[in-house]
């Protein structure tokens, strides 16, 4: 299997064990996979008691054969996991940094 199945494999693994019921509120979890382009979210989108919820739980995306963490709103944070499915450190970009801060992790630049 070749290197973009085996990270578009991870992501939607990692989606689909994310996708749960919060406790509160009426909110639901959206996984959203976008296939063409290779842009993988998880989102709550709903109401409760403070009012609209729409927010990205994380959004993670495949560009030029690396994963690209866009943002990461867990609280363990998601990279630990990619990892754990085999994906190396250089193939993956912590977007969410600037990119001279980057240079100052263990994965990619870009």
């Amino acid at each position: 299997m070749d290197k973009l199945n085996t990270y578009r494999k991870a992501i939607q693994k990692i989606i689909k064990h994310k996708v749960y019921q919060p406790s509160h509120g009426q909110i639901e979890t959206l996984a959203i996979c976008d296939f063409e382009n290779d842009n993988y979210m998880l989102m709550d989108l709903g109401w409760d008691n403070t009012g609209r919820v729409h927010a990205v739980v994380f959004h993670l995306r495949i560009q030029n054969d690396k994963i690209w963490i866009e943002w990461d709103g867990l609280e363990n944070g998601i990279t630990q996991e990619l990892l754990d499915y085999g994906i190396a450190k250089e193939d993956i970009v912590l977007g969410f940094y600037r990119p001279e801060r980057r240079a100052l992790t263990e994965f990619a630049i870009n």
